[in-house]
């Protein structure tokens, strides 16, 4: 080419550009004078270049982004979500297994911290801090009536840094001072496992993240070593996590070259996840336990046990998450979580719910909906049309949303009254628990057992001196009300004061002891059925 041809043409435009530029933004026709004809994102770029360059006041350009990024993602699916730099970091922590902190957990008692627990072998620990400590300054700043998320910043913060506390410690008269060394803090995804007989093992899972999958492992050799030869997985209440965990976690449960998942978008191809066959408990008597809380990788996972008929799944409906996010990050360190595609179980089922793009709302209110017409009490309202889908052994399952269980378990809400509630929602109950443990940590830990803890609870008459607690805050005492709520008031209070002054282990340990669930899934066991055979009623459920 000739560049002495070109090179005034290229000149000439560049001229009448920059007049055509000083015409717009001198003369303040631009938006009437000069139609801007693109489209979708240039569009959104000429808008925000308007509003920098020409809005009458002085505006931060930054903090409109930060609040059109999420309008913009919220006329999409309700998964896709942005996050801004502050948040990421917390947000992405629960997955990625640890943090770096000094490894305690508290709770804000009369605008007060109060350690509730301190984490084994963590900082807190070696350097002497106890739980119902309570810490009023970290490196001078005064953390009372501080809300929770301000007073984790100042608690956290990198590894090898140090944090200067006070502490008031029951019964000593002056504050006590402790310099801890932030360390790494790791988040436990497997928060319960332990032998629920001589044969039946039990393990509780509330994540899906970069370490459970090793946890997991880890809690099946302990359970084996104790003599396990039958399982309860117990997914309730897990809201999901890695799709890559849960793949990884069902595979140790099914043979070689077993559909566990696939997923499809419009612009990724379909992709199968099979089992390898090198699973170490491919022929162990397995139930998984889901409820209306239950999603994403929970599904995938009681999905791959249902479909490929290696289990039995009891409970009620899961939540019906099955969209794919893929993580976009910015140079800011804010996070974009795009839905990129769905998964599907083995026989075909898309697990997601049904959701019209830009109803959020609607979404959300979804499970209240499901409560509304009845069903976390009655499996007939479950099914609302759902496309019949089948298993490796030709049983039907259903799609529409969710994984249908196999045994239908209703909420327990026997003995529920206004008064239970009233005590329950209002915080009364959390808040007598704590002060109950407060009161009496050397003689709660001074009971090494959950039978010794539950002894002691039954000799204090916890439900009468609950009753002259309440009402001393403002919840009136109603007697009867009391005497038919009699079993709901002792679970609930004697689970709360072990949750304070022991482990998830026995707080689970308690709970489950007459969890209607865990009875059935005892049961299903016990008479040899956890492989589900093509005539089983899907439909069973108790009451």
């Amino acid at each position: 080419m000739n560049n002495k041809f070109f090179t005034p043409i290229l000149i000439a435009i560049s001229i009448v550009l920059g007049i055509i530029l000083g015409i717009y933004f001198t003369t303040g026709y631009g938006v009437d004078q000069f139609k801007f004809n693109s489209k979708g994102s240039d569009k959104i770029n000429y808008l925000f270049q308007l509003i920098e360059n020409k809005y009458v006041d002085t505006i931060c350009i930054d903090s409109i982004v930060e609040e059109a990024v999420p309008e913009i993602l919220s006329k999409l699916d309700p998964h896709s979500a942005y996050i801004p730099a502050r948040d990421a970091q917390a947000a992405n922590e629960d997955l990625k297994g640890s943090f770096s902190g000094i490894g305690i957990s508290f709770r804000m008692e009369k605008d007060t911290v109060t350690v509730m627990s301190v984490i084994h072998g963590g900082p807190a620990e070696k350097v002497g801090i106890l739980a119902g400590d309570r810490i009023v300054t970290a490196n001078g700043q005064d953390l009372c009536k501080m809300e929770s998320t301000n007073v984790m910043k100042h608690l956290k913060g990198e590894k090898d840094s140090e944090v200067k506390l006070e502490v008031i410690r029951h019964g000593h008269k002056e504050k006590l001072i402790f310099v801890v060394i932030r360390g790494d803090i790791p988040i436990e995804s497997i928060d319960a496992t332990y032998m629920m007989d001589n044969n039946i093992g039990y393990i509780r899972v509330k994540s899906f993240g970069d370490q459970t999958y090793t946890e997991m492992l880890y809690a099946l050799a302990n359970l084996h070593v104790r003599g396990m030869n039958s399982l309860i997985v117990d997914l309730r209440g897990n809201r999901g996590g890695y799709m890559h965990t849960a793949i990884q976690m069902v595979n140790e449960f099914l043979p070689k070259d077993r559909l566990i998942v696939y997923t499809e978008g419009r612009s990724v191809d379909r992709e199968d996840y099979f089992s390898n066959g090198h699973g170490s408990f491919q022929q162990i008597p397995l139930v998984v336990l889901i409820d209306e809380m239950s999603a994403s990788s929970s599904e995938i996972f009681a999905g791959a046990i249902q479909d490929n008929d290696r289990g039995t799944v009891i409970g009620r409906r899961s939540f019906g998450k099955g969209l794919v996010q893929q993580g976009l990050d910015f140079n800011d360190g804010s996070i974009v979580r795009l839905t990129i595609a769905r998964y599907h179980t083995p026989s075909g089922r898309c697990i997601q719910k049904p959701y019209v793009k830009g109803h959020g709302e609607d979404y959300e209110n979804e499970l209240m909906m499901r409560y509304e017409r009845g069903e976390f009490y009655s499996e007939d309202s479950i099914r609302q049309g759902g496309e019949q889908y089948y298993t490796t052994q030709g049983r039907i399952v259903y799609g529409g949303g969710g994984i249908c269980p196999d045994i239908f378990v209703p909420d327990d809400s026997t003995g529920v009254t206004s008064y239970y509630k009233a005590a329950a929602f209002s915080g009364l109950i959390a808040q007598f628990c704590f002060e109950v443990v407060d009161q009496n940590r050397e003689v709660l830990n001074s009971l090494p057992t959950l039978e010794e803890k539950v002894e002691w609870m039954d000799r204090q008459n916890m439900l009468e001196s609950f009753a002259r607690y309440g009402q001393k805050h403002s919840l009136p005492r109603r007697n009867l009300m009391m005497q038919k709520s009699q079993k709901l008031f002792r679970r609930s209070i004697y689970s709360g004061i072990i949750y304070n002054s022991s482990d998830m282990n026995d707080y689970l340990k308690f709970l489950n002891q007459d969890d209607p669930a865990i009875l059935r899934s005892i049961q299903v066991i016990l008479d040899g059925i956890t492989i589900p055979l093509n005539n089983q009623n899907t439909t069973d459920n108790i009451q």
